[in-house]
């Protein structure tokens, strides 16, 4: 016989003895680790009272990020939902108002943004695309849901809490990502 490696061993196929035959060697074997897997570090934690930390490359919930003064940095200009892969975005833009500065960065907002968590991938393609660093994947997981109806996030579940008006709602939903400054 002609192997491809030489690998090959060969196997003996001696007659077996009383304690092998009654399991007797194999049963200990198996309770001797047992026994010493019974003083080692616990893998699992409480959750509720304790959480594990996430990885660094963690991609939870979407967020709609604001600025400093709390306007909306989103500009509805269409690029997260064109590199979405899963097609999970929608958008429609409005124009900004007289009178509207203090709500909207530019001329131009997102007057609907919906995300269907159930198609979305948490690619994070979203969040790359984003010119204004208006979308992030968050923390925080996805809540689970009995209906399909609750999956299908609006503008006002992803928006993240006004800096202005709610500064600890603000800081608890940044956690520990870093806000950057963007100018005119």
């Amino acid at each position: 016989m002609q192997t491809l490696t030489n690998r090959a061993k060969i196997v003996e196929r001696k007659p077996m003895s009383m304690g092998e035959r009654m399991y007797l060697p194999a049963i200990f074997k198996g309770m001797w680790i047992t026994f010493k897997h019974i003083f080692r570090k616990k893998a699992t934690i409480n959750y509720p009272e304790q959480k594990r930390p996430f990885s660094p490359v963690f991609r939870g919930l979407h967020v709609l990020n604001r600025d400093a003064e709390g306007r909306e940095n989103c500009t509805a200009c269409g690029l997260c939902a064109v590199a979405c892969p899963a097609e999970a975005i929608t958008m429609e833009a409005a124009e900004r108002k007289p009178g509207e500065e203090h709500l909207y960065r530019e001329e131009k907002y997102a007057a609907k943004y919906e995300i269907n968590m159930l198609r979305c991938i948490f690619c994070g393609l979203c969040e790359e695309a984003c010119p204004k660093d208006a979308i992030y994947l968050s923390e925080t997981f996805a809540p689970a849901n009995y209906q399909r109806q609750g999956f299908i996030y609006g503008k006002d579940d992803l928006l993240i809490p006004n800096p202005v008006t709610e500064p600890e709602a603000y800081q608890k939903a940044l956690g520990g990502r870093v806000v950057k400054e963007m100018t005119h």
